[in-house]
């Protein structure tokens, strides 16, 4: 059986994010698309638009000098316009060190997504990493 399309096309965002390929992933958003980053720290918040999400991406990988890396686990669908990406996320930054494991929660009109949630295991490791 064929995975299903919005399922490749979060596979198909987890792999341009991995190659580093912001062109590929500002194709595969509306232009209107918004990522929300949790807890309290440089990087977290609302990212509404294309350039706000490419931006704040480009500063991750800065941020960490281009050793950030995400292992997608699992992809699961509703059918609906709903997916979560199952990850675990790991970097090294300023001396400190992160592993762990997360999910984004996409909202999907047509065939580009439209809203992404990030959740993470744990917040305050995630707070203290980036801050």
């Amino acid at each position: 059986m064929a995975e299903h399309p919005h399922a490749q096309l979060v596979r198909k965002g987890y792999e341009a994010f991995t190659r580093g390929d912001m062109d590929a992933l500002r194709e595969l958003m509306t232009s209107d698309c918004t990522h929300h980053v949790p807890g309290s720290h440089p990087l977290s918040g609302d990212f509404k638009g294309q350039d706000a999400i490419i931006d704040m991406y480009r500063r991750m990988h800065e941020e960490t000098g281009g050793n950030m890396r995400v292992d997608l686990r699992g992809v699961a669908v509703d059918g609906r316009g709903h997916a979560v990406g199952m990850m675990r996320f790991t970097a090294d930054r300023n001396g400190k060190h992160i592993d762990d494991d997360g999910a984004l929660v996409f909202r999907i009109v047509g065939d580009k997504m439209s809203d992404i949630d990030e959740c993470v295991q744990d917040i305050e490791a995630n707070d203290d990493f980036w801050s």
